[in-house]
Parts: C-alpha cells; structure tokens; sequence
C-alpha cells in the first residue's frame, strides 16, 4: 500500500491532503515576540467563568517556535497525539494500534465503537492542521463546530452544534473523578459565555496564556453534550500553532494528575492547576 506524508491510503476519509483548501492563503511562517506577562486575575470569572493566577504558571515551559515547524512537529506526532487523546478517553487501542490503523490496516480484537473514536480524533487533528497551514484557523465558533462535528460524531447526541441549538436540550453535567456531579453553563447561556470568553482571551498578551485559559473555559462550560476536552484540546493546539507556539501533548500516563485538575476546576471553578499541569506537560526545551 503506498503512504502519503507517512499516513496510509486507505484513511481516504481522515488523511490530511497535500495542498490546501481552494481560496484559503497560506499562513506567514510567523515566530513569536517574548510576550509581555499577564496580571489576568478575578476580573476574568465574568467573561469566562473561570478564574487563574497567571504567576503560578510556568508558560515559558511551552517553546517558542515557528508554525511551520510547530505544524511539522504535530504532523509527525499525529500517532501520538490521537493516542493519548483516545487513551484519556477509556479507548482501549495501544499506540502501535493507532499507527497500524494510521497506515489503514484494520486492527482485530477491537470494538467498532473504538475504532471509529480513533478515526474520528485523526479526522479532527487533520482538520486542523489544514486550517493552521491555510491561514484558517480562528478562535471562533465556527471553527469548534466544526472540530467538534468531527471528532464527536460517533459519540454526541448532536454533533457540531452547541447544547440546545438542535431538537435536544439539556446535558452539561459532569461526572467528577473524585464523585460528585457538577453542572455545565445553562444552555441559553452558552453562546453569550463563548463570545465573552473569546472577547476577553483577547486582551491577553501571551498566545500560551489564551490557548490554556480557552481549554479551561471550554471544558468548563461544557459547550457540546460530549467531546469538550478533545474539541478544547484541539482549539488550544490551534492557537499555540497558529501563533508560532509548539503543542502540549497530555499524556495518559498523567490520567491521575490531570483528573485531579479538572475536579479543581469544576468545583472551584479555578484553572490555575489545570493551567500549569498542562504547561508541565510540554517538552522542556530550554538549555
């Protein structure tokens, strides 16, 4: 079977495709300026429902880069990244099992349902490296409904589409690690909460600083009925990317460490754990 840009043929559906969307323009290889410190603090619980302490995060661990290489750097960590976000899902595939479905091989002994979960993830993460390279990518709604529509067909009651914007109402809880059930932003809400919150990430300085805090509040808010950490995962990559900022790949490995985070946000509503594990899970590259 002949491989394109290392992944298989027989992922026609999933594969990104050389070239790039017809009338996008291609993305300035830009590399960022050392950003000026944020002081964001409760001013912040407002527009995004959530609160941090930048000082206690360590954002300087995320490397300085530049999008083509950091757009290098995810393609060739695809196997990887699809993995980890699989694996802190429940999927029971191994990572040799997502490079073998990668280069499209079936793998037996697995349930259809993780397959397809599979399949989705590097149709989501092939997406947006499509948008990042043609210039595309945006920190919009338009473009999470459509990651989300991605990776969460298989698994949302509606995909692609915020709670309450189709026939089907509620949803939003969230089933903590430690017990205990929390509930999500009402979903007459959502849509003020989401424009609040990007208006606001937009008065922070440092990409790093935005790209975490929108994890955060996305994952919070819980904006779709299911698929909010991957969809937030795959927005934040988007905004390191796109500002010339490598990806942080939350590894399974670290399932205990990041749960406890995310009881502490839903609980306290405050993301400064969450924002700083997820800082210390970039590779540190500093002399």
């Amino acid at each position: 079977m002949t491989e394109t840009n290392g992944w298989g043929d027989g992922l026609n559906a999933y594969v990104r495709r050389p070239g790039r969307p017809e009338g996008s323009r291609p993305l300035a290889d830009k590399t960022p300026e050392v950003p000026a410190r944020s002081t964001a603090g409760a001013e912040s619980f407002a527009a995004t429902g959530i609160r941090w302490d930048a000082s206690r995060i360590d954002f300087e661990r995320i490397a300085m880069s530049s999008t083509s290489r950091a757009r290098f750097r995810f393609e060739k960590s695809l196997p990887d990244l699809v993995w980890n976000a699989a694996a802190l899902e429940g999927n029971t595939f191994t990572l040799p099992e997502v490079r073998t479905l990668l280069d499209g091989v079936t793998v037996g002994g697995r349930r259809i349902e993780e397959e397809k979960q599979v399949l989705a993830l590097v149709d989501g993460y092939s997406r947006l490296d499509d948008l990042v390279g043609a210039g595309r990518f945006a920190l919009t709604k338009a473009v999470s409904d459509d990651l989300h529509g991605r990776v969460a067909t298989h698994e949302a009651i509606e995909s692609g589409a915020f709670r309450g914007e189709g026939p089907t109402g509620g949803g939003g809880n969230v089933l903590l690690a430690s017990g205990g059930i929390v509930a999500g932003v009402p979903q007459e809400e959502l849509q003020a909460r989401f424009t609040d919150t990007v208006d606001f990430l937009d008065t922070l300085d440092d990409a790093r600083e935005r790209a975490l805090a929108y994890f955060a509040a996305a994952t919070r808010a819980q904006f779709y009925f299911d698929g909010n950490k991957r969809t937030a995962r795959l927005m934040m990559s988007g905004i390191l990317m796109a500002d010339g900022y490598e990806v942080v790949n939350i590894p399974f490995a670290r399932q205990f460490e990041f749960n406890k985070a995310l009881d502490v946000l839903f609980t306290d509503d405050d993301a400064t754990s969450l924002m700083g594990f997820i800082a210390d899970c970039a590779i540190d590259e500093r002399p």
